[in-house]
């Protein structure tokens, strides 16, 4: 398998610290909005006013309508829920690392990418990592993981591996453009689910409520996680294999465990801990054996 190059390194690097991070925002975020209107209004500025600007991509409106509706209401209209009361963002962030299996295996499946046994013992690491946050789920574990919680995570993980696959068919484009335009698809499905299960009184109750720190909020949610970290996430992938790129994302808990630990004081036991370096070991194995290969 092709070794990313030195500059993909660092862009993908910079693009998992953004998202790492932002699980402290949402969190923030969904102290005053809830769940599926921050979705909504989250891609709905991630539309506008970019799309006045920004022309639709030349791809087939069944590819972007789907990696909209994928993206925006499948990935984070479910962690954004399951963030709500039901999981800690910082194991959050570790979960929904469940999207390199999936992607991977997608990409196995769909475009008959190759899985060489160094990449399969890294999957293997980090299915163990994943299996001891398993093993402490429940509502009376008191380690701020629930059964429901880790189920949507799992969701949003799936969705976000169907979009990752759906990107890369979509091809060598323009990747903002891409991200931008599927935003149309998104918006209408993740309100329509607010106002279905939120109800027009508290979202208009929360809307009156949200300060200019609710509105940063949101605003990161828009420009730094959907047009940046999208359109570069996006752009890696349809320039090399997807098990290359998708577990560079499993960098998302290093980040993501520390901001909530700094931030919002979640705890980290030994067992935390151990499940994240299992998860980075699997990231390191895939990383550097085939740089190690080479080399020699």
């Amino acid at each position: 398998m092709p070794v990313l190059p030195l500059s993909h390194v660092l862009l993908a690097v910079a693009v998992v610290a953004v998202w790492g991070t932002n699980f402290v925002v949402i969190r923030a975020a969904l102290d005053v909005l809830p769940p599926l209107l921050l979705g909504t209004l989250r891609f709905a500025l991630a539309l506008l006013p970019a799309a006045l600007v920004v022309p639709r991509p030349r791809v087939p409106l069944a590819n972007l309508a789907g990696y909209g509706v994928a993206v925006g209401a499948g990935q984070f209209g479910l962690l954004y829920l399951a963030i709500d009361g039901r999981i800690t963002p910082g194991l959050a962030s570790l979960v929904v690392q469940t999207q390199v299996f999936f992607t991977i295996g997608l990409a196995m499946w769909l475009a008959r990418e190759r899985l060489r046994p160094y990449q399969a013992a890294a999957v293997g690491l980090g299915a163990a990592g994943l299996l001891v946050v398993g093993l402490h789920t429940g509502a009376g574990s008191g380690d701020g993981v629930t059964v429901g919680g880790v189920l949507l995570v799992l969701g949003a993980a799936f969705s976000w591996a169907v979009g990752n696959v759906l990107a890369k068919r979509a091809g060598s484009i323009d990747m903002l453009a891409y991200v931008v335009w599927s935003s149309v698809f998104a918006v209408p499905v993740l309100l329509a689910l607010s106002l279905l299960t939120e109800g027009a009184p508290r979202i208009a109750a929360a809307l009156a409520q949200a300060g200019w720190g609710t509105w940063a909020a949101v605003a990161w949610q828009a420009w730094a996680n959907t047009l940046f970290g999208y359109g570069a996430w996006n752009w890696l992938l349809a320039r090399n294999p997807a098990a290359a790129v998708a577990p560079m994302a499993l960098l998302v808990p290093v980040f993501g465990m520390g901001a909530s630990a700094v931030v919002l004081g979640e705890p980290l036991p030994p067992w935390k801990l151990a499940a994240g370096a299992l998860v980075l070991g699997g990231l390191a194995l895939n990383l550097l054996w085939p740089l190690w290969r080479g080399r020699r």
